[in-house]
C-alpha cells in the first residue's frame, strides 16, 4: 500500500489541480452536487468530465454530447489491451476491477511499474483507487468553491492539455517516443481541421501507436546492430 501511494502521489497532486476547475465547470453548468459526486465515482473520465460541462454550456445537443464522450473514451480499449499481458496470473474478476479504474495517468504509472517486473495487479488497483478518490474529492471541492467565487470558465480549457504535456515530458527521451508523440498530435489536429472532433483523440492515439511501433522496431534494430558490432570487435 505504501508503494502504491508513493507511485500515485504525483497523480493525486495533479488531480487536485485539475479536479477543482472541473468541479467549478460542473457547478457553472447547473449540475447538482450529487451529480458531480456520481459522475466522479461512476463515470470517472477526466477528459470526458471536462467535455460534458463545456459542451453543455456551449449548447451542444445531448445526442452529440453523449456520442462525443463515448468516442473520446474509446482510448480505454488501448489501455486495457496494453495492461492485459500483466494480468495473466490473477482472476478475470480482479483484472476487470483493476482495468475499470484506469485513467490516462494511472495507466502510464502502472505500465511503467509492470514493465519493471516488481508490480502486482493489486498495487495497480490501489493506484487507481487513490487516484480516483483524489479526483472525486477535488471535484466536490471545486463545486463548492464555484458556488462561492466567480471564475472565468475558459481558463479550465487548458487544464487537460497541461497534464498530457506533463505526461509526455515524463517519458524516456527516445527517438521513437518523440515520433509517436508528434504523429499523435498531428493526427488529432488533422482530424479537428476536417471536422472529426469527436474521434480525434482516438484516431490520433492510433496513429501515434502505429508510428511508435514502426519507429521502435527500427530503433531496436539499430541498437541490435550496434551491440553485434561491439561484440564482434571484442
Amino acid at each position: 500500500m505504501k508503494q502504491a501511494f508513493a507511485a500515485s502521489l504525483p497523480i493525486i497532486l495533479g488531480y487536485i489541480v485539475l479536479g477543482i476547475p472541473c468541479g467549478v465547470l460542473c457547478q457553472k453548468a447547473g449540475m447538482d452536487f450529487w451529480m458531480v459526486v456520481a459522475m466522479s465515482m461512476l463515470f470517472y473520465s477526466g477528459a470526458g468530465q471536462y467535455m460534458i460541462p463545456n459542451m453543455w454550456l456551449a449548447g451542444v445537443p445531448l445526442p452529440s454530447l453523449i456520442t462525443s464522450v463515448i468516442l473520446i473514451n474509446t482510448r480505454q480499449l488501448l489501455y486495457g489491451s496494453a495492461l492485459s499481458p500483466f494480468c495473466n496470473k490473477v482472476s478475470k474478476g480482479k483484472a476487470v476491477a483493476m482495468a475499470g479504474g484506469v485513467t490516462d495517468e494511472s495507466f502510464g504509472v502502472n505500465l511503467a511499474k509492470f514493465q519493471s517486473g516488481e508490480w502486482k495487479v493489486s498495487q495497480a488497483g490501489l493506484v487507481n483507487g487513490f487516484s480516483q478518490s483524489s479526483w472525486a474529492i477535488a471535484n466536490m471541492a471545486g463545486f463548492i468553491i464555484g458556488g462561492v467565487f466567480s471564475f472565468d470558465t475558459a481558463i479550465a480549457s487548458f487544464a487537460m492539455t497541461s497534464i498530457f504535456l506533463c505526461l509526455l515530458m515524463m517519458q524516456r527521451k527516445r527517438v521513437d517516443h518523440f515520433i509517436a508523440g508528434a504523429c499523435a498530435a498531428i493526427g488529432v489536429i488533422a482530424c479537428k481541421m476536417i471536422g472529426l472532433a469527436g474521434p480525434a483523440i482516438l484516431i490520433g492515439a492510433l496513429i501515434g501507436v502505429a508510428a511508435g511501433l514502426i519507429a521502435g522496431r527500427r530503433y531496436k534494430d539499430e541498437d541490435t546492430e550496434t551491440e553485434e558490432a561491439a561484440d564482434a570487435l571484442v
